[in-house]
């Protein structure tokens, strides 16, 4: 899952805690949360001030950034499923690692030296790293097996899962209407996987584990940033995705018989790691209020993607769901951001 590590990384590579996103204040190189102490003295300079944050031009640039975020993590997901006709779902997850592992390897260690392996909590990173993998892993077994409007939609539900677990993990108070929020995204997500319709239900039910995972993945992420750098963040879950599939590839490894495939596995790397780039510049731009919304624009590319490489286009039912799932996603986004104002 390529857009995953867009999360919703609702804290979309650091910078946030779950759904309602600490305002990143640094540039995307040297990105780092407002609240983490660790690293203000050093970014201080770096930072953007209140008022440049909520600069209406800013804003739009964030806005903007973020739609084309969606549009490269689509088609990243759009392009693993056409991939997965002719290789298997590990070897995408090991390209994918790969240029994530890499390119964020060689734009850290310039800047950083060996101190961009510096860690508060090594164990905390190895478990964050092995939850994204397994999620990433779950989210290409789908892939291969369900549209990615459909996949992408029911994804779209971690951020009301995230809900669900503040009130019962962190023991935050959750209003009435945003647990409404939260049934009705699960409403809207059962229409897209329910029996009958154009989704295997138990590839359905796969999805929701995907979910699920991804949430618990973006509650240790908030936890993290509190002490950890987001880009040392992102560095171990590279390079612990890289290792884990990397022991997995060996029994799976197919050779593609085309420079084609060997292209389309490079451009899946490629296109996930800018959109998680895009994210990181968006939020830097805007508060997360302003941006979030924006982040469901994934599903219209998804549909998009789906209907130009695989003629596929999702029934009635389908799409009600999807749409329920994106109007309760936006709708409890606004009130947490209206809460926290």
């Amino acid at each position: 899952m390529s857009w995953s590590e867009f999360a919703p990384e609702c804290d979309w590579i650091g910078c946030g805690d779950g759904w309602g996103h600490r305002e990143c204040v640094t540039s995307p190189l040297k990105a780092a949360c407002k609240n983490s102490s660790s690293t203000r003295s050093r970014l201080k300079s770096m930072s953007t001030s209140p008022f440049e944050f909520h600069d209406p031009a800013r804003r739009g640039v964030g806005i903007a950034l973020a739609v084309a975020a969606m549009a490269s993590l689509s088609f990243s997901d759009a392009t693993s499923k056409w991939v997965m006709l002719s290789v298997t779902p590990v070897m995408v997850l090991w390209f994918r690692y790969a240029v994530q592992a890499v390119g964020t390897a060689l734009v850290l260690a310039p800047l950083r030296g060996r101190a961009m392996w510096r860690t508060h909590s090594l164990r905390w990173q190895l478990l964050r790293g092995l939850l994204m993998v397994s999620c990433s892993l779950l989210a290409f077994y789908c892939l291969q097996r369900m549209p990615v409007a459909e996949f992408t939609a029911t994804v779209m539900l971690t951020p009301l899962v995230l809900t669900a677990l503040a009130r019962f993990v962190m023991k935050e108070q959750v209003s009435a209407l945003r647990w409404l929020m939260v049934v009705g995204g699960l409403i809207g997500a059962l229409l897209v996987i329910r029996p009958g319709g154009q989704v295997d239900s138990t590839v359905g039910w796969m999805a929701l584990t995907v979910v699920v995972t991804y949430a618990v993945f973006q509650a240790v992420t908030s936890h993290m940033t509190r002490t950890e750098d987001p880009a040392v963040m992102q560095l171990y879950t590279g390079w612990v995705g890289w290792a884990v599939s990397t022991l997995l590839v060996f029994n799976a490894w197919v050779t593609p018989q085309s420079l084609h495939d060997w292209a389309l596995l490079l451009m899946v790397g490629l296109a996930a790691t800018l959109g998680q780039y895009l994210l990181i510049v968006a939020f830097s731009k805007a508060p997360a209020s302003v941006v979030s919304p924006f982040l469901y624009t994934g599903v219209a590319f998804s549909t998009f993607m789906g209907w130009w490489l695989f003629d596929h286009i999702p029934d009635a039912l389908a799409f009600t769901g999807m749409g329920l799932v994106v109007l309760c996603g936006v709708v409890a986004g606004r009130i947490k951001g209206a809460a926290q104002a």
